[in-house]
This record gives structure tokens, C-alpha cells and sequence, in this order.
């Protein structure tokens, strides 16, 4: 997970309806986020062929309160994952933005370290995220970025007219291996959009590796 420091105004325009901008300290972040799918289940049936594979996307931080409670949430600016299949699912069930392209995962730990690679092409050139970290992971720290970053809960998407899909993701608290080096070459403003080319060139404030765990995603409910 490779953290960027933005300015609120790259990202207002991609807020859904009844959410604002969760904050770190005062400042905003969007993530790109390598990620490694297993034993995937859709409505408690698995796919053939569909139940092991990675997937980056670009996300930033919101919330939205719901009586007196806040609810604290990530919204998608595009996913990227290698089968067209999962593609329409997750954007027919959870009106996401995902697409597809050529993209593979490479795991190469050793007896110390660990190393973990995701690599996709776009319009024949060729992206990566990359970590080396630590193979002994550290509990998350209480008020930590990486605490902020890895616990929003719920996934939220526009729908257009005010409208706005919620929808729950539930895992335990995850620990991180600490990252001691790491390669990125993403090009944001070809892949994503003018709006984001502010990150092309920039290094990210923080990397981190996480556990990861079983996830559960509950079903969409429209807010608004």
C-alpha cells in the first residue's frame, strides 16, 4: 500500500453523494493498493477459475454519518484486476469502476524477508508496485497512518442524482510488515486521468505491507 499526500480538490469531484473527506492529521490520501484475492466467494458460491487473483486499485478516504455515528470508507477511483469476469460482477453487484488488463502477482520470500510484486501493462507499457518487507509481521499501532489507512470499513460509490451505494467490508484488525525498500513505476495521469498526473513523479509519503485476512463484503444498500 504505497500512500500519497493530495490536495482535497483533486478529489471532490469524485465524491459520492452524503460523503466528505476523512482526513489523517489534516491531510487527505489517496492509496495504490496491490492486493491478493483467495478462496473468493460471490453469494457463497465460487467461481471456476475466479477464486484466486490480484487486483490494484487507486482509493481514497471518506465518510459518512449515519445518525450519530460516523462510518469511515474508501471509494474507488478504478480497479484493475486480470479476468473480465470478475470485472462484470464486481461492477454489476457493487456499482464499482473495475477493468481489465494484463496483471500478474509475484510473491518471493525467503527465510527473513518478504517480497511481493504486482505487475499489469496498459496501452503496451508496462506498470509495477513492488515491496520488500520484514517476513515477521508488528501489530498495528493505535492512531497510526497505517491504523487510518487499513480500518475504513465500509466501500462507497456514486450512482449519479444524489444517489450513493454503501456497502460493509468486515476483517479483523490486520498487522503490518514493516517495508524496507520499494519500487513503484506507475504512471497516474495516463492510467487514471488528468486529475491525478499531480502524482506522476511524486513518492509516496509512506509504503506499508499488510497481513491481510478472510474478508467478508455484505450486500449493497443505497443511501440517499
Amino acid at each position: 500500500m504505497a500512500n500519497y499526500p493530495v490536495d482535497p480538490s483533486v478529489l471532490r469531484p469524485y465524491l459520492p453523494a452524503h460523503t466528505e473527506l476523512d482526513e489523517w492529521e489534516g491531510v487527505t490520501y489517496v492509496s495504490l493498493v496491490g492486493f491478493m484475492f483467495r478462496n473468493v466467494r460471490v453469494r457463497g458460491m465460487r467461481v471456476p477459475s475466479h477464486t484466486d487473483f490480484p487486483e490494484v486499485n487507486l482509493r481514497f478516504y471518506v465518510r459518512h454519518k449515519q445518525g450519530n455515528e460516523w462510518k469511515r470508507g474508501v471509494v474507488f477511483i478504478s480497479e484493475i484486476v486480470p479476468k473480465p469476469a470478475i470485472t462484470w460482477i464486481a461492477n454489476t453487484l457493487f456499482n464499482e469502476h473495475y477493468r481489465t488488463l494484463p496483471l500478474r502477482h509475484m510473491e518471493e520470500p525467503d527465510e527473513y524477508n518478504l517480497c511481493e510484486t504486482y505487475e499489469w501493462t496498459y496501452k503496451g507499457r508496462r506498470y509495477f508496485i513492488g515491496a520488500q518487507a520484514a517476513l515477521i509481521p508488528q501489530p498495528l499501532q493505535p492512531g497510526s497512518k497505517e491504523e487510518f489507512i487499513t480500518e475504513h470499513f465500509w466501500g462507497y460509490s456514486s450512482m449519479g442524482k444524489g444517489r450513493t451505494v454503501e456497502y460493509e467490508v468486515s476483517h479483523p484488525r490486520w498487522n503490518i510488515h514493516p517495508v524496507w525498500d520499494h519500487s513503484i513505476l506507475c504512471r497516474f495521469g495516463e492510467l487514471y486521468g488528468k486529475d491525478f498526473a499531480v502524482l506522476d513523479g511524486q513518492e509516496p509519503e509512506t509504503v506499508f505491507l499488510a497481513e491481510g485476512s478472510p474478508i467478508k463484503v455484505y450486500a449493497k444498500k443505497r443511501i440517499g
